[in-house]
């Protein structure tokens, strides 16, 4: 494995929001966090949307198909309607089609996964996994997985891949966010910055969890979109050495060849 899905950060509401469907989308993405069916009483209390709102919202996301509740219960799980969002977000990525097989050379010199992601306020979203044919995954991520902006060596290979204004802006807001964990967070941003300055790449070794490396890489997409894909796993099996001395240099050059693919993001 290397990230593993986090929760994202509370969105507060802005006065240009509509309350009614920030809250529904509240309900929906909380339903999407937890492997189990949610009920009433759980969903209010993990929103703080009172119950009689909530219910209201959770008929209007039922009678759309994007939730359904659980027969003889009052619990809700994901229903196939937001397949077709998710899906229809995903057919708009023709870069995937166009560098899969680079990933793929990748993961397979690597002997690990390769995700490719994009932001989403302090998290990465995987829009891609690839896995080598040879050898054994020990990758539990797939598409949809999130992790964070600034413990994830990928979410600080995108950040490395800001202008500095963008970048500040996005690190002080993750400041806030993180409150007092944010002494023990920070300095690791820090110091990944410094090393993607001199070495083109970041890294997050036991930093997001003690037995897991990764390192990653940004890249500017069509129309200015940036990504980030990383390669990682157990530090039993890629161990710092072997990521910085073997994988890191092949991540380089997949980066590069991506890049003339695509045309450096003037695509």
């Amino acid at each position: 494995m290397t990230d593993k899905p986090n929760s994202p950060a509370p969105r507060g509401e802005t006065p240009d929001e509509v309350s009614a469907l920030a809250r529904g989308l509240t309900l929906l993405r909380t339903v999407a966090e937890h492997k189990e069916p949610l009920g009433h009483g759980e969903l209010s209390r993990l929103t703080g949307i009172p119950k009689a709102t909530a219910s209201r919202l959770l008929a209007t996301l039922v009678n759309h198909g994007h939730l359904r509740q659980v027969s003889g219960s009052d619990s809700y799980e994901l229903a196939p309607g937001v397949l077709d969002l998710g899906n229809a977000y995903l057919r708009n990525f023709d870069l995937r089609v166009r560098i899969r097989p680079l990933l793929a050379e990748l993961a397979e010199f690597a002997g690990a996964a390769v995700h490719l992601a994009v932001p989403d306020r302090f998290d990465m979203v995987l829009i891609d996994t690839v896995k080598p044919d040879s050898g054994m995954v020990f990758s539990r991520l797939d598409i949809g997985a999130r992790l964070n902006i600034c413990t994830s060596a990928i979410g600080r290979a995108y950040l490395a891949s800001l202008p500095d204004a963008q970048r500040e802006a996005l690190i002080q807001s993750a400041r806030i966010a993180a409150a007092d964990d944010w002494a023990r967070i920070g300095s690791g941003v820090d110091a990944a910055l410094k090393a993607a300055r001199a070495q083109g790449f970041c890294a997050s070794m036991g930093e997001w969890h003690p037995l897991v490396n990764s390192i990653a890489v940004g890249f500017t997409g069509p129309r200015g979109k940036r990504y980030a894909f990383n390669c990682g796993g157990p530090s039993f099996v890629l161990d710092r050495e072997m990521l910085l001395r073997r994988v890191a240099p092949r991540m380089l050059q997949c980066r590069q060849a991506i890049e003339r693919e695509i045309g450096n993001g003037l695509a």
